[in-house]
């Protein structure tokens, strides 16, 4: 069948949060521009946007300064908005970060330090106001983020497409990128469904940044390497057993938050994530095996540094994957009273890790730009927090380069 030709002012490559924000910031900025999104699945939102945690964060964590800071915070305000405008399901539950001895104390005093910088409202708590908070959570103190949330990421993504359509634009699912090519006068987006002729492109494509930049033509200095987020259930008797979502006080050695307890936003309660390197980009089943997915890293000599310099949290975070035992034992050092039996299965995500060439994560958002081109390279969480700031940026730069052609 011969593919279907259309022609478009702005095409969007990618049909998750992201994707979705930045098609739907273009249009309510510009309605008169038509907008084309294509997404390579047969829905959105179904590989990191809507495989996280659900969590609305708040901005304690990143460098003051950073994109990540100032768009988590922008975020934060923006999602918990959107979401009320449009019927999906959010609550404010607030976060509890543990500290479990002497050490992670320190780790919290340095927390608080960089959300205060963040503008993150945060309250120091000594054990007592723990266990008043959460009788069930044990530790020498921590931190309590008030304005955390959680939200149904799909449900989200879901809206923005009614908003997209109703705003005129397109959302065209089953359409593989396998070509763009860029000329003076726009970009030419071929896939397995459609060919798009685009005045500009949007690329946000997560776990295919990469590959994605390289059919465009650019060279980036970077792989995108996945790693694997297990996440176990909690039996439904205990969704009560805590009220905040429940974070150790990360370890700032290594680029992930710890396993912690998350309140999903149908009342259920998940344990994880773990992280650790995946060997297909999207494929979830805990033995599964791409060799293009795996050797695409694994020529990349960035990933052997990054192993290299992380040698012993790989090996602790593998063991952590195949023991469950071990597993419980991350989660027992702040809620001692769950057991084996409260280990239920639970989907696993990947989270799309860009490593460049000396071994080091790119820590903050990452794009690359060309002339009708924007890629976004890199976007780690709170990117599902923060997408519609990220989308109103993107379009922001996309309509000024409009008004100049």
């Amino acid at each position: 069948m011969t593919a279907q030709h259309l022609r478009a002012d702005i095409c969007v490559v990618g049909g998750g949060l992201v994707g979705l924000a930045t098609a739907l910031k273009c249009l309510q900025s510009r309605p008169d521009l038509s907008v084309v999104v294509l997404e390579k699945e047969t829905e959105t939102a179904l590989h990191q946007s809507g495989r996280n945690s659900g969590v609305i964060h708040a901005g304690v964590y990143y460098t003051p300064g950073s994109r990540k800071a100032e768009f988590c915070r922008k975020g934060l305000v923006q999602t918990k908005a959107f979401c009320t405008e449009h019927g999906v399901k959010w609550d404010e539950c607030g976060k509890l970060i543990v500290a479990t001895d002497r050490r992670e104390l320190q780790r919290v005093d340095a927390l608080y330090e960089r959300g205060v910088t963040n503008g993150v409202p945060l309250e120091r708590i000594d054990a007592k106001r723990l266990t008043d908070l959460e009788p069930h959570v044990r530790g020498a103190g921590g931190l309590l983020s008030p304005e955390t949330g959680i939200a149904d990421y799909r449900g989200m993504a879901e809206a923005m497409v009614r908003v997209i359509t109703e705003c005129g634009g397109q959302l065209v699912c089953g359409a593989t990128v396998t070509a763009m090519r860029e000329t003076a006068g726009g970009v030419q987006v071929s896939s397995s469904r459609i060919t798009v002729n685009a005045g500009y492109v949007v690329v946000c494509a997560g776990l295919q940044a990469d590959r994605l930049a390289r059919i465009a033509g650019l060279k980036p200095d970077f792989r995108i390497v996945p790693f694997r987020g297990e996440y176990f259930q909690l039996p439904p008797e205990r969704n009560r057993i805590v009220k905040h979502l429940i974070y150790p006080a990360p370890d700032p050695s290594v680029p992930f938050l710890g396993i912690h307890l998350t309140r999903m936003i149908d009342g259920s309660v998940t344990v994880g994530p773990n992280a650790r390197v995946a060997f297909a980009r999207e494929s979830y089943g805990k033995l599964d095996f791409n060799f293009t997915d795996t050797l695409d890293f694994g020529l990349f000599p960035g990933f052997w540094k990054f192993v290299g310099k992380h040698m012993s949290s790989a090996a602790h975070e593998m063991r952590v994957s195949l023991i469950r035992k071990a597993y419980l034992r991350e989660v027992n050092k702040y809620c001692p009273e769950l057991t084996l039996d409260d280990l239920r299965p639970y989907r696993a995500g990947h989270r799309a890790q860009a490593i460049d060439l000396s071994g080091a994560p790119i820590e903050d958002f990452h794009f690359l730009e060309t002339e009708r081109m924007i890629h976004v390279c890199n976007a780690p969480s709170p990117a599902a927090t923060s997408a519609l700031p990220i989308g109103e940026d993107i379009a922001g730069k996309v309509l000024n380069r409009f008004s100049r052609s």
